[in-house]
């Protein structure tokens, strides 16, 4: 019985594992979509914050929505899961200094996160909050993932 019992704990946990994991790979794919699809409107975004230098901004533009579509990818394929987590937990925290920064400044910016609509009103501090649940998520989803990846490494048998 205690058995079953723990068979029936692992296979929760095993399914609340990847659901988290393909929720927030499809939550970074579709951020992603709409920055890849109009680059000016997302380098306006990150203009809009006042911390990068202008001559960074189209750099910044056109390299992070590729990075939130492949990692959010990896996440979603089961394929380099940890350095997909590891790349979304590393911008998550980027994302949280930002919006922490232009809080503490006192602009109430539209965060540009999953739309680029210019007349949004921000809500920086339900973004922040979000953030530090997908963080959250991300470092579970790494954590998961490496110790898997040990267990696999010390039984000598790999996956395809």
């Amino acid at each position: 019985m205690l058995k079953k019992v723990s068979s029936m704990m692992q296979n929760w946990s095993k399914a609340l594992e990847v659901s988290g994991r393909i929720a927030l790979g499809a939550i970074f794919v579709y951020a992603s979509w709409d920055k890849i699809l109009d680059p000016a409107a997302f380098a306006q975004a990150i203009a809009n914050y006042q911390i990068l230098p202008g001559t960074w901004v189209n750099g910044v533009a056109w390299l992070l929505p590729w990075l939130e579509l492949i990692s959010g990818i990896c996440l979603i394929s089961g394929k380099l899961v940890r350095g997909g987590a590891l790349v979304i937990a590393s911008m998550l925290v980027v994302f949280l200094a930002a919006l922490g920064y232009n809080a503490y400044r006192g602009l109430d910016i539209a965060c540009g996160c999953f739309s680029l609509d210019s007349t949004a009103s921000g809500r920086m501090y339900l973004d922040f909050l979000r953030d530090i649940v997908l963080l959250t998520i991300a470092l579970l989803v790494m954590a998961r993932a490496r110790t898997a990846a040990s267990t696999v490494e010390r039984s000598g048998h790999r996956t395809r």
